[in-house]
């Protein structure tokens, strides 16, 4: 196991193309950190300069406390999977997992027992014997990911190992990869573009835009305090509301009005940090989640306390999505989503009001798009 430190990482090829840029970041000794982004934003690049695979333009990798950039991924012991899967088509199964234990010349049946037992915890022990042409993409797939964990060093590298794995045995897989990481206590650096297996396995997540670093945090930073309005809007499902609005204090509470009219209030903590910005526009953003839908007759009935607050509007579109109920509303010139439980039973056309927690407003810079907040929140 290693801690892994990148300073001032940068990547760039064919001299224009900056895939990596000025990259700091430290991954402790045995965390599993998550790198993720849409495609093209650096990741991968980035992954493949840490297991040696790329040299980078400029910068450092230090494993522990050692410079390890002129080191081959050999001599720096990282184990890796990547989308493609890389087997060797005229092995075994078994003769696939075990061949980096005989490449470092470990006994027979060691290299037996623990391939057996890696292949026992991603559901592939029934096709031991089999070659990889005969298995599905699935199977291919955990069986390169087995040939990677199955060694013991210094740092995991995964790069988006789930892409071929079907949604059922992708949740499986999931949980047996964070098991998997609880019990054998590895550093693991993981690759993908899904918010859900970042959110679902990551101790941290390093969000990644245009080759530079957005945030590093955990799900709860990620979620309720996002850097900018990019992470805000790529984590969360469905994505965060966000729209423009003017600021407006005086004398009064500070509230915020959108497009229409449309006041909207933030908490005491949000108003001071409007005030030392000394703004006079900003983006609100407000999570689906978080805005609580009620029929009109239910509003009238129902009381709210001094933080919450409500938006008036009628359902344009009412989408069943299991257990709960996607809305889309229209509140004055603005269009919101929200979530509802399953059986709320107003339909396109009714009117409803969300309401919404002041906490839960989150704020912007219209033109940085960073998150504007002061020290206590």
């Amino acid at each position: 196991m290693a801690r892994v430190t990148l300073q001032q990482l940068n990547k760039v090829y064919g001299g224009t193309v900056h895939a990596v840029s000025d990259l700091d970041l430290q991954i402790e000794d045995g965390e599993f950190m998550a790198l993720l982004g849409p495609s093209g934003c650096g990741k991968t690049s980035t992954l493949r300069i840490i297991v040696g695979l790329e040299t980078p333009t400029s910068g450092d990798i230090l494993f522990d406390h050692a410079r390890v950039n002129a080191m081959t991924p050999q001599q720096r012991n990282v184990a890796m999977a990547f989308e493609s899967y890389a087997l060797y088509p005229n092995m075994s199964v078994l003769e696939n997992l075990t061949f980096p234990l005989e490449i470092k010349r470990v006994d027979a049946a060691e290299r037996n027992r623990k391939a057996r037992h890696i292949a026992a915890i991603l559901g592939i022990a029934d096709v031991l014997d089999a070659r990889p042409g005969a298995l599905s993409g699935g199977q291919q797939q955990r069986v390169s990911l087995g040939r990677a964990l199955i060694r013991d060093p210094a740092v995991f590298a995964l790069d988006e190992v789930m892409s071929h794995v079907d949604s059922q045995l992708k949740f499986r897989m999931l949980s047996e990869l964070s098991r998997l990481h609880r019990d054998i206590g590895g550093t693991m650096i993981y690759v993908t573009h899904d918010q859900m297996e970042a959110l679902a396995l990551a101790d941290r997540i390093a969000v990644m835009r245009d080759s530079r670093l957005c945030q590093v945090g955990t799900r709860n930073d990620l979620y309720h305090r996002p850097a900018d309005t990019f992470v805000a809007d790529f984590i969360g499902e469905p994505p965060i509301n966000l729209l423009p609005a003017t600021v407006r204090g005086g004398d009064g509470p500070v509230t915020l009005t959108a497009q229409g009219g449309l006041e909207i209030f933030p908490d005491a903590a949000a108003a001071r940090a409007l005030a030392a910005a000394n703004i006079d526009a900003c983006l609100v953003g407000i999570r689906p989640q978080n805005l609580r839908p009620m029929t009109a007759a239910a509003a009238a009935s129902a009381e709210t306390t001094s933080t919450q607050q409500a938006l008036s509007g009628v359902v344009e579109l009412a989408e069943y999505l299991g257990e709960t109920m996607a809305l889309t509303v229209r509140c004055a010139e603005t269009v919101w989503r929200a979530l509802a439980p399953a059986g709320f039973g107003a339909r396109a056309g009714d009117a409803v009001r969300l309401h919404y927690a002041a906490a839960d407003v989150l704020l912007f810079n219209a033109e940085s798009g960073k998150r504007i907040a002061s020290a206590d929140s």
